[in-house]
């Protein structure tokens, strides 16, 4: 590379985003790339010129595995929308300004569909108006929705704690008994796809019976039917184990965490917070039967596990961090890497590029026929699917009894 390659890191953190940055900076510095700059806070703290030269971070290989150990987006996260190029071709200008300021050949932008769509409309006003930076999405995010690509760094490690976490919630929610039982119900994170709340399906095994229903979005919630299945199981057993997303919603399309609460916050692409979908049911079982009920919600732990990430997700995102520079370096621009899967057992996997405009703004949900006839459980299938995923462990470097990861950009620090 004769020039200097800048990465960016959008939407929701994973435990696996910042593999896929010391990927982008060390295949970077391999392919001959002079500086390799990190947006801070993404394309919106770029627009304010707010960046750092990562070489003043990653100074030796014990900073980049702990890096690679370090939850969060290291440089910072936006959930900024760029305008349609017509509707504002100002902000553009100065994009492509301090880029080419910066001598920028690569764009680099870790993320999820809204990060896409800012690739996609970056890398058509190059075209147009005949710039040669090349941009390439690197993909990101715990919610498994990207299209094109078999799953995404992130989704392993978090499916990996939603599994041992509802393990362990199983086994604490039979230790006590009551006298009219007990309903755990677990809110997981997940708009309109289900491949977090599936997860939850891991925990079942030789040593655990798994959460008694699983509820995803793809399909509508009867909360009528709900209740009659919970009286169903209490006259079974005396401890029952719910995984719900939280984006499940009724047949006419309102979200279950709104029967409870309006929804105040709405980000920059429209979509709503989500919570409280967890308490609302438990609240409405243990009104219906009067049983002791739990409402647990795993919230950002899912996506910020780094202590029990995967080591196949670290190594993938590794991968794909390495594989946006080699396309980027080799002439492809507006394109995303996507991972495919060659096979389960022995489970292997490569990469490939793939036309982005194919893949923002658009969504890969759960197969219907990954969920029972009921629309309470997920199938094998799914189990099959996810479970290689979520294989090895990434040692953590410990400091007294703690976690250690790569100290923050004091750019960022608040301290």
């Amino acid at each position: 590379m004769k020039g200097n390659v800048i990465v960016g890191q959008s939407g929701g953190p994973t435990a696996a985003i910042n593999a896929s940055l010391a990927g982008v900076y060390r295949t970077a510095k391999d392919r001959g790339a002079k500086k390799v700059y990190g947006m801070l806070h993404g394309i919106q703290g770029l627009l304010k010129e707010k960046y750092i030269d990562l070489s003043d971070h990653i100074k030796t290989e014990l900073d980049a595995e702990l890096l690679k150990r370090t939850p969060a987006a290291f440089l910072g996260s936006c959930r900024y929308k760029l305008p349609e190029i017509h509707e504002n071709r100002e902000v553009y200008d100065k994009i492509f300004e301090i880029l080419d300021k910066l001598d920028i050949e690569a764009f680099i932008y870790i993320g999820g569909n809204d990060s896409m769509d800012t690739i996609k409309k970056l890398s058509d006003y190059a075209i147009v108006f005949g710039h040669a930076i090349r941009f390439i999405g690197c993909p990101k995010t715990i919610d498994n929705d990207l299209a094109l690509t078999d799953h995404t760094p992130g989704y392993g490690s978090a499916a990996k704690y939603i599994g041992t976490s509802m393990k362990e919630i199983i086994r604490d929610s039979f230790c006590l008994e009551y006298e009219k039982g007990v309903v755990s119900i677990v809110e997981i994170m997940g708009r309109n796809a289900g491949w977090l709340t599936g997860a939850a399906a891991l925990s079942k095994g030789e040593d655990c019976e798994g959460p008694d229903l699983i509820y995803l979005p793809e399909l509508p919630f009867d909360l009528q039917l709900f209740g009659e299945k919970i009286k169903q199981l209490l006259q079974e057993k005396t401890s029952i184990v719910v995984a719900v997303s939280e984006g499940i919603r009724t047949a006419d399309g309102t979200y279950v965490c709104e029967l409870g609460n309006s929804i105040d916050f709405v980000d920059a692409f429209g979509h709503k917070q989500l919570s409280g979908t967890a308490s609302y049911l438990a609240s409405y079982i243990a009104g219906e039967i009067g049983c002791k009920t739990r409402a647990i919600e795993l919230s950002t732990l899912q996506r910020a596990a780094s202590h029990a990430a995967s080591r196949v997700d670290i190594l993938e995102a590794y991968q794909v961090g390495g594989a946006a520079v080699k396309a980027a370096d080799e002439g492809d621009t507006g394109k995303m890497v996507v991972l495919k899967r060659l096979s389960d057992d022995p489970y292997q996997c490569g990469t490939e590029v793939k036309d982005v405009h194919k893949i923002a703004n658009d969504e890969k949900l759960v197969p219907r026929s990954w969920v029972n006839k009921e629309g309470t459980y997920v199938t094998s299938e799914f189990i099959s699917y996810v479970r290689p995923l979520i294989q090895g462990d990434v040692s953590p470097v410990m400091v007294d009894g703690i976690p250690r990861h790569l100290y923050t950009p004091k750019e960022l620090s608040h301290r």
